[in-house]
């Protein structure tokens, strides 16, 4: 036998010996693929996927036998629309609004009474292609249990970055209202709740000391909180720029509900990473956005969800209903505003507030009102994973990547619609959902 071939035989056997020795997920066939969100997707694909992640592509279809591999599961999708998993930006997975509710239910129930109505809601929200989510608002002791669980497979759900309790000033949004003293005192509710600059400090601290991997604030008023406070600023200049400095020298972003302009422009100058909502905004608010490189999560679906909700349900606080009508049908021309001007924008539906599982409908409300369905697939990928500071690991189907994959039955560059039909689910080479 001649040199070179013993050396090619040499490096053929260990190359399969190699293969052997890796822990090979399983391969694609994937008829389209979307790689690179921002780029056209390919066809005739394979996608080798290692230990969690995307190890290699190829063209064409490659069988396991000849890429070196021995037992290794083959998935047809060559029928398909091959994507990364979706990333929703703004979540609440402990609860989801229901009209039929006594409203004061909660005064029953214990945090696991959350975290056990929580587990259907993750699990549909990974059906749904939605294979990472940022949680911004739930009590610590419930959320941070349940992203352990689905971190060490004990439950299903998305991967979870999450806030835990919201930072607010005292009568803000996120502090509680609507009860007497004694018995808000009793759900002893006050982390995360602040005044001054040196105790939002402190608030930072501690939220982050009981597990925060994002910073959430509420820095002006909200439309479902029981209060006649309007959606104007609550958050000082002094407060805001206080936290900020304290969440990222700890290293964690900070995302800002803000509605009205004032409080969206002072966040934004105070150097927020992401405005949530952001209602009210005017030309200052365009320009701050573009020097700062802020993101804005429109949350559109929301909005769409208690307009429809204000009409049929006699229950609904008068100082909720009031702030719902006022606010909710500003939040299209906001968003088209932002589009317009090339803000960055980012996938995300409030969903809690809207039904979980039914997060795809943002994209067709984002579409409804200007973006092209292949702005709102970067939005939901690409963009996500930046804002949450995970661009090497999400966002993409690049090698190297978690193999966070989803496939369709038909194109959504085509019709956005075709997100709300996903066929298949792979979280970390994982399989969660595959519909045949």
């Amino acid at each position: 036998m001649k040199k070179t071939k013993r050396i090619a035989v040499f490096f053929g056997a260990l190359f399969v010996h190699l293969a052997a020795l890796a822990q090979v997920d399983g391969v694609i066939h994937a008829g389209k693929v979307l790689i690179k969100p921002e780029a056209d997707a390919l066809t005739e694909q394979t996608l080798v996927l290692e230990n969690g992640r995307v190890s290699a592509i190829y063209s064409g279809y490659q069988s396991v036998e000849k890429l070196g591999f021995e037992g290794v599961k083959t998935y047809d999708l060559k029928a398909y629309y091959v994507m990364p998993g979706m990333i929703d930006m703004h979540v609440h997975m402990t609860f989801e609004r229901d009209t039929k509710t006594n409203p004061h239910a909660w005064l029953t129930q214990d945090d696991a009474d959350y975290a056990l109505k929580a587990i259907p809601y993750l699990q549909k929200t990974l059906d749904a292609g939605f294979t990472s989510v940022r949680d911004l608002g739930a009590n610590y002791q419930v959320i941070f249990p349940l992203k352990r669980a689905i971190e060490k497979q004990t439950i299903a759900g998305p991967r979870i970055f999450a806030s835990g309790n919201a930072i607010s000033a005292t009568g803000g949004h996120a502090d509680m209202h609507g009860y007497r003293r004694n018995v808000i005192e009793t759900m002893n509710t006050s982390l995360g709740i602040c005044d001054g600059a040196d105790d939002c400090q402190r608030a930072v601290r501690e939220v982050i000391k009981y597990g925060a991997d994002v910073i959430k604030i509420t820095a002006t008023g909200g439309v479902l909180s029981n209060t006649a406070a309007g959606v104007n600023q609550q958050l000082t200049d002094d407060e805001l720029t206080a936290i900020v400095q304290t969440a990222h020298n700890l290293g964690r972003k900070v995302a800002a509900h803000a509605h009205g302009t004032q409080g969206v422009n002072a966040a934004i100058r105070a150097g927020v990473d992401s405005i949530e909502h952001g209602s009210y905004l005017n030309e200052e608010s365009i320009v701050l956005f573009k020097k700062h490189g802020t993101y804005l999560v429109p949350t559109l679906l929301a909005g769409h969800t208690v307009s429809k909700e204000v009409l049929n349900n006699p229950n609904m606080p008068k100082a909720v209903a009031d702030k719902v009508r006022k606010v909710a049908p500003l939040m299209e021309n906001a968003f088209r505003s932002a589009l317009q001007n090339n803000v960055n924008i980012a996938f995300g539906t409030d969903s809690g507030v809207s039904r979980h599982g039914d997060n795809a409908k943002e994209a067709q409300l984002m579409v409804n009102y200007g973006m092209t369905p292949k702005q709102v697939l970067v939005s939901a990928t690409r963009n996500a994973a930046k804002l949450l500071g995970q661009e090497t690991n999400l966002g993409s189907l690049e090698v190297g990547k978690y193999a966070d994959i989803i496939a369709l039955k038909a194109n959504p560059e085509n019709d956005i619609t075709a997100l709300s039909k996903v066929s298949f689910v792979m979280k970390n080479g994982v399989v969660y959902k595959h519909q045949r």
